[in-house]
């Protein structure tokens, strides 16, 4: 048993939304409890006492678009790489990458992105990997990174014909295979969908040999017309839209993720509520790559369950969050835009999706939840309560903020410390391996 307590404490719960000094008393990977600090620890005196030391103490965060296979780009320098558009930014950077990853490296890529993860409150991720160099295995690797550091995960594998059938072939058995190994796994930790890249590298008979091979009870996650060129692909080799074509090939539905949403209508929006296909706004790496501010106040109010992601650009959350709030009102020009939409995306809407996958109750400390904890060192300068918590979060917070993480009831990191990795050597192991990716890319 493990009490956290002794924080401002938000727990995202209706019933009991802000406690001024609250504590959160976690039986194994659950909740047992939430009260006040005294309350819980009069409740369990012989528990360990982890002290937030006046901080906030919080849900963990979820991020519903990662990359990992991206972990090795930072700093990284690609000869003869000089993009004009998005197509030359997915082929000279990051298709090139995925290209030369060797397992191994996919492996030590997943590592170094879980523990920004933890140093950033992040406890669960949907990661959509690509390492065309090295199919077969991958989200193995990667599931074997997110068992060793302790982070929820829900994987696929991109598929595309963009190298050709036979890896399009092994990309989708890849999905099936660790597909229905997750569905054995009964942690509630490992997650899978069947992973698509775009619709613009994606033929119809690579898309009906995916809906024929699909295990039952999962859906898809793919990019959605990220880039005008994907649209434009779109009109001119299938006389549609893309939403019109995904409906058309059964790829739309409760379970499936579609990132991005740039270049899409009222009635693609419209398609995604009424089959409840869920959506995923990455506003860094949008802006990043000069794609454009996708509708995503638009889509929100159109019903659809919008989430938030960072498309590997970060692993902090709260940058996200921050960077979503200013670009919509910058794009609409209105200073009112984005209050309310974000956090509702971040702090509620994650949840809901995490929880299409995942059993226990994520984003809230209640009884019966998911033992998923932060701790920040964040000492309000003015008042805070359960009503203006998001401002504190926004103007106040940063994802290194966080100093303890826990995961299911097991404890991550402590006083900026991770527990159970040696730190030093994985590092010291993923620089090595990024090295050699990088003369694998440049000879």
């Amino acid at each position: 048993m493990i009490v956290v307590g002794n924080g401002r404490m938000i727990t995202r719960d209706g019933a009991r939304p802000y406690l001024e000094s609250g504590a959160v008393a976690l039986d194994g990977s659950v909740i047992r409890q939430v009260g006040t600090t005294e309350e819980i620890r009069g409740a369990y005196p012989e528990a360990e006492f982890i002290d937030a030391k006046g901080g906030v103490i919080m849900p963990a965060f979820i991020n519903v678009h990662e990359h990992i296979y991206s972990a090795f780009a930072r700093g990284l320098s690609i000869n003869g790489y000089n993009p004009k558009g998005f197509l030359d930014i997915l082929d000279g950077q990051w298709w090139t990458i995925d290209r030369h990853l060797t397992l191994e490296q996919t492996y030590l890529s997943a590592m170094a992105t879980y523990i920004d993860c933890i140093k950033n409150g992040v406890t669960t991720i949907f990661d959509h990997h690509a390492s065309f160099g090295s199919i077969t295995g991958s989200l193995f690797e990667i599931e074997k990174a997110a068992k060793e550091t302790g982070v929820r995960s829900c994987l696929c594998y991109e598929i595309s014909d963009r190298d050709g059938k036979e890896k399009a072939l092994a990309s989708i058995q890849e999905n099936v295979d660790f597909i229905r190994h997750a569905q054995k796994d009964d942690s509630d930790m490992i997650a899978g969908m069947m992973g698509m890249h775009a619709s613009f590298t994606i033929s119809d008979e690579t898309m009906e040999r995916c809906a024929a091979e699909k295990p039952e009870g999962v859906g898809y996650h793919i990019h959605v017309a990220e880039g005008i060129e994907d649209l434009h692909a779109c009109l001119r080799d299938h006389g549609k839209r893309i939403i019109d074509r995904l409906m058309d090939c059964g790829i739309l539905g409760e379970k499936t993720l579609a990132a991005h949403c740039i270049y899409i209508n009222k009635h693609e929006m419209e398609l995604l509520r009424e089959t409840g296909t869920m959506v995923v706004h990455n506003p860094e790496s949008n802006m990043g790559n000069a794609c454009g501010c996708p509708p995503t106040m638009e889509i929100f109010h159109h019903g659809v369950l919008t989430g938030l992601g960072t498309d590997g650009y970060t692993h902090d959350m709260t940058e996200s969050y921050k960077v979503a709030n200013i670009l919509h009102k910058h794009h609409l020009c209105d200073a009112n835009a984005a209050w309310g939409e974000v956090p509702v995306m971040l702090f509620e809407n994650n949840a809901r999706i995490a929880n299409r996958y995942f059993k226990k109750p994520l984003g809230v400390l209640k009884e019966g939840a998911a033992a998923d904890v932060i701790i920040t060192d964040y000492i309000p300068l003015t008042p805070m309560n359960g009503n203006n918590c998001n401002s504190h979060i926004l103007f106040g917070m940063t994802g290194r903020s966080v100093v303890t993480t826990i995961a299911g009831g097991r404890v991550l990191m402590k006083d900026r410390r991770l527990t159970g990795i040696d730190e030093e050597k994985v590092l010291a192991d993923c620089r090595q391996a990024a090295a050699e990716l990088a003369r694998s890319i440049n000879g």
